[in-house]
């Protein structure tokens, strides 16, 4: 399916706009799925041509992913990855441990960013970070979808190292999310170490609804509403 290859034109804007020098575009994987942590990307790419083929991940194969990410590894000035485990989402809240995970890619990176360009329409991160939220970003910015990329490749390989311990649920195919041999896995031995608690999944299994948890302060809507999110991977 063709598409449109991302540019650097958010990131010359911000140069060109607010003096910045350094530019970190973000994305995140794994805001869907019942198990394993919500991974956060931070990339800076600095202007040069990126890799031929550069998209969204999510519009990219498995081969493709794993080809790419080679290049993007030594392309990037720079990038870090930051993770939210499962304990900390169920704790905090997905927006929460969203911004717990950008912060520590954040983190990560040998210089603080002077912007942040950010997927989506809706800022998680917040002060003091300066940033700029590019709907469909990981498709149209090229340091977006660079972290996107990364992001994905990096909680996929993080999600089959934990599928060794777990066989049944697949965790190698389906990277936590629901998938009919995790969902069946999931109702005959219940939620491995790795799984979200506090998600509405569990609603649906009597024989499991008492390991529920839910965050001190909320009355379980906004769990609720997190656990019926779809697939992304």
């Amino acid at each position: 399916m063709p598409y449109e290859a991302p540019t650097h034109s958010v990131e010359r804007s911000l140069r060109a706009t607010t003096g910045a020098k350094v530019v970190a575009g973000i994305d995140e994987v794994g805001r869907g799925a019942w198990a394993g942590p919500v991974s956060v990307c931070a990339a800076v790419t600095g202007l040069r041509r990126p890799p031929e083929g550069l998209t969204d991940s999510k519009l990219l194969t498995p081969k493709r992913r794993a080809a790419i990410v080679v290049e993007l590894e030594q392309w990037v000035t720079a990038h870090s990855l930051g993770h939210a485990s499962p304990e900390e989402i169920d704790e905090l809240g997905m927006t929460a441990a969203l911004r717990l995970a950008a912060t520590r890619a954040l983190g990560g990176l040998p210089v603080r960013p002077d912007w942040v360009i950010l997927d989506g329409n809706h800022d998680y991160l917040g002060a003091p970070w300066k940033v700029r939220t590019v709907i469909k970003g990981d498709q149209s910015c090229v340091s977006v979808a660079a972290a996107s990329v990364l992001a994905k490749v990096a909680r996929d390989r993080l999600m089959a190292e934990l599928g060794t311990q777990h066989e049944d649920f697949a965790f190698a195919a389906n990277a936590g999310y629901p998938s009919p041999a995790h969902k069946a896995a999931l109702a005959e031995r219940g939620p491995t170490p790795y799984h979200r608690l506090s998600w509405s999944y569990l609603d649906a299994m009597p024989q499991w609804r008492h390991l529920k948890k839910v965050r001190a302060g909320m009355d379980g809507s906004s769990a609720a509403i997190e656990g019926q999110l779809g697939f992304d991977f």
